[in-house]
C-alpha cells in the first residue's frame, strides 16, 4: 500500500509523520511525507530513509517573516489548499492512504485528494484542541473572537463551526468545485471526519468521552461529536550522538536547566535569554541555552552558559535539572519521558493545554503568560525544582508510552 503523510507546520508537526513513516515502512508500506521544504525536515527525514515531497513555502522563512495581515488569510487558505490538494493528488494513489495534519487549510487539501482518488483518508490531531468535545474550548481565532457570553464548551462548538466556515470555506469549497467534488457545507467536520486520529500521550491527555450513560455511548453524541481513536504519542527514536563541546558543558558541573523554544520565533530573542539566565542563576544552577528558531544566545560569555543548536533532546534531556520550553507537544513528551521538570511558557495555540497538564500531574509549573521576567520565571523554577515536583516527573516518565506510531502503523495496515 502506498501511504502518503501531509502536514503544513514547524518540527513539532513534522517528527511524528517522521515517526509513523519509520513504522509504516518496516511493515511493508511505501510512504511518502509532503511537508514545507524547509532543509532541516528534509534532512531529518532524510536520517530515516523517508522522501519528502515539498510543498508550499518554508514555515521557519513565514513565522520569522513579517506578521501577516488578518486581510491576507483568505488568500493564504486557497493557496495551502491548492498546493496540498495538487501535491497529495500526485503522491497518493487510488486504493491507498492519506493521513493529514497541521494548518488547516493543508489538511483539507489533502482531503479532496484523497477523495478525488478514492483512497482512505485519516485526519489526525496532534493535540486535543482542535477535536470537538464538551469538555474543552475550541481554539479562538482572534480575528473572529466568540461573543464573551458563550461559555459553555456545547455553544462555543458550534459556534465554531461557523467560523471555520468563515475563514476557510470559500478556500476549500473553491478548490473542490475546480475539481468536480461537491461543495460541503460543514467543513470543520468533513475534514476532521467522524473518527478522527488523536496522536497523543493517554497519561499526559487522556481523551474524554462525551458523558455516557450507564456504560454506554449515547446515541445523540454520535452527531455532535467525533469518536478520536488515541494511539499515543508519535516517537522517532533519535539514536545521535550529543555534540562534543556540550558533553563537556555537562560533565564540567551539575546539572543544568535548559531554556529552549523550539520553533517559536519570540519578539525579543536577547531579552528573553537574559531573562532566563538571570532566573536560572538565582537557582544556583548552570544554564544550557536551546537556540531554536528564536535563536537564543549567551548573554555574557560567562563559563555557566552554554548555548546549542540542533540536538538529540531524548539524550540530553535525562541529563538536565529542569526543561523551560514553549509548551509544544513533542517537547512536553519528550521531557515527561526524561522524568525531568518542566516549566512550560506558553505562546500560542495548544502550548497554554500542555501547561495546565504538567501543573495538574505535578510534574512542572505553567508560567502565567508568553512573557516571562526574572521573578515571574525565577518563581515558576522555584516550584519545578521542588524535591516534591522532581519525584514525581520521576516517576511518572516510566508510564509514557513510546508505542503510539507502532500502534497507529498497524491500525492503518491491519
Amino acid at each position: 500500500m502506498r501511504v502518503v503523510l501531509s502536514t503544513y507546520g514547524s518540527r513539532g508537526d513534522v517528527e511524528p509523520m517522521a515517526a509513523l513513516a519509520v513504522r509504516l515502512k518496516e511493515l511493508g508500506a511505501e510512504v511518502r511525507v509532503c511537508a514545507p521544504p524547509d532543509e532541516e525536515f528534509s534532512a531529518r527525514l532524510a536520517e530515516v530513509g523517508v522522501e519528502l515531497v515539498p510543498v508550499g513555502q518554508s514555515v521557519r522563512a513565514l513565522v520569522s517573516g513579517p506578521r501577516p495581515k488578518p486581510g491576507d488569510l483568505p488568500a493564504r487558505a486557497a493557496r495551502l489548499v491548492e498546493q496540498f490538494h495538487a501535491a497529495v493528488l500526485g503522491a497518493a494513489e487510488p486504493g491507498g492512504a492519506v493521513l493529514a495534519t497541521g494548518l488547516f487549510p493543508a489538511a483539507a487539501g489533502a482531503q479532496a485528494a484523497a477523495e478525488q482518488l478514492g483512497a482512505r483518508f485519516v485526519y489526525v490531531a496532534l493535540q486535543p484542541t482542535v477535536l470537538p468535545s464538551p469538555h474543552h474550548r475550541p481554539f479562538e481565532y482572534p480575528m473572529l473572537p466568540y461573543p464573551p457570553e458563550a461559555t459553555d464548551p456545547r455553544e462555543l462548538w458550534e459556534l465554531n463551526i461557523g467560523t471555520m466556515n468563515a475563514l476557510f470555506g470559500e478556500a476549500v469549497n473553491s478548490r473542490r468545485a475546480a475539481v468536480g467534488l461537491p461543495e460541503v457545507d460543514n467543513v470543520r467536520d468533513h475534514v476532521l471526519t467522524g473518527r478522527p486520529w488523536l496522536a497523543t500521550d493517554p497519561l499526559l491527555d487522556p481523551w474524554s468521552r462525551p458523558a455516557e450513560a450507564d456504560g454506554a455511548w449515547p446515541e445523540e453524541a454520535d452527531a455532535a461529536w467525533p469518536e478520536a481513536v488515541q494511539t499515543g504519542a508519535w516517537i522517532l527514536p533519535d539514536e545521535r550522538p550529543l555534540p562534543v563541546d556540550l558533553s563537556a558543558f555537562l560533565a564540567a558541573g551539575e546539572a543544568p536547566v535548559y531554556v529552549g523554544f523550539g520553533s517559536m520565533p519570540l519578539r525579543d530573542p536577547a531579552g528573553a535569554a537574559r531573562v532566563a539566565v538571570e532566573a536560572v542563576r538565582a537557582q544556583g544552577r548552570r544554564v544550557l541555552l536551546g537556540r531554536g528558531w528564536a535563536r537564543l544566545a549567551e548573554v555574557d560569555g560567562a563559563e555557566d552558559c552554554f548555548a546549542v543548536g540542533e540536538v538529540n533532546q531524548q539524550a540530553l534531556f535525562p541529563k538536565v535539572a529542569a526543561v523551560v520550553h514553549h509548551g509544544g507537544a513533542g517537547t512536553t513528551t519528550t521531557a515527561a519521558r526524561a522524568g525531568v521538570p518542566q516549566v512550560l511558557v506558553p505562546q500560542m495555540v495548544d502550548q497554554p493545554y500542555w501547561a495546565a497538564r504538567v501543573a495538574e500531574l505535578g510534574i512542572g509549573a505553567a508560567h502565567d503568560g508568553p512573557t516571562p521576567t526574572t521573578a515571574s520565571l525565577t518563581a515558576a523554577l522555584s516550584r519545578a525544582l521542588a524535591p516534591a515536583t522532581r519525584e514525581r516527573a520521576a516517576a511518572l516518565s516510566a508510564r509514557v508510552r513510546t508505542d503510539g506510531a507502532t500502534a497507529a502503523a498497524q491500525l492503518l495496515l491491519g
